[in-house]
């Protein structure tokens, strides 16, 4: 993945719903890259949207593009418990720390979890947990950046922009179809 770079006018980006087991969820993409993968009705969205049209320059349209077939097609692996690692090229837009804790989630290995004290410590941040979850909350490509891997100290699920529920469900279906430790 790249972070956005601010520039000249883009070519429009496209934007799709995808159907999932757990609500619709809407996708943003140019020609190359995912942009965005949410729940549609999450809370904020379409101020997300906003910011994405704004640091972009780029004009969204409804239509099709080679990533947004992608992540339908791997979606639709990841719902039935064959997909561990998501695949579609994709930009992340934020700030350099939310930039940070956006990769350290995603070595959160499929069908496990941490603590926001623990992500913190992941990254060299050890007594940020409060920012990242802060930054946990802004990611704008749900389960490809599995922010839903993230629970509180004590083991409580802790929230989510998708929705408590969801987050239960997605780590459900993490357990479920987690690879067995190799010997």
């Amino acid at each position: 993945m790249r972070e956005l770079q601010e520039g000249s006018p883009q070519s429009p980006l496209k934007v799709s719903y995808v159907d999932s087991p757990l609500g619709a969820m809407l996708a943003i993409a140019d020609e190359e890259k995912l942009y965005l993968l949410e729940f549609s009705e999450r809370r904020g969205l379409a101020r997300e949207i906003e910011r994405l049209q704004v640091r972009s320059k780029a004009n969204i349209i409804p239509g099709t593009s080679a990533p947004l077939r992608s992540i339908i097609r791997e979606l639709q692996a990841y719902f039935a418990g064959e997909l561990l690692v998501f695949s579609t090229p994709c930009i992340l837009v934020g700030s350099p720390f939310q930039l940070l804790t956006w990769e350290g989630l995603q070595r959160i290995p499929y069908g496990e979890t941490r603590s926001y004290g623990e992500q913190a410590r992941s990254i060299a941040r050890p007594t940020a947990h409060r920012a990242v979850a802060n930054a946990n909350g802004a990611n704008q490509l749900a389960l490809i950046v599995p922010c839903h891997r993230v629970i509180t100290s004590n083991g409580a699920i802790g929230g989510y922009g998708g929705g408590v529920e969801r987050k239960k469900w997605l780590l459900e279906l993490e357990k479920k179809h987690r690879p067995l430790p190799s010997s």
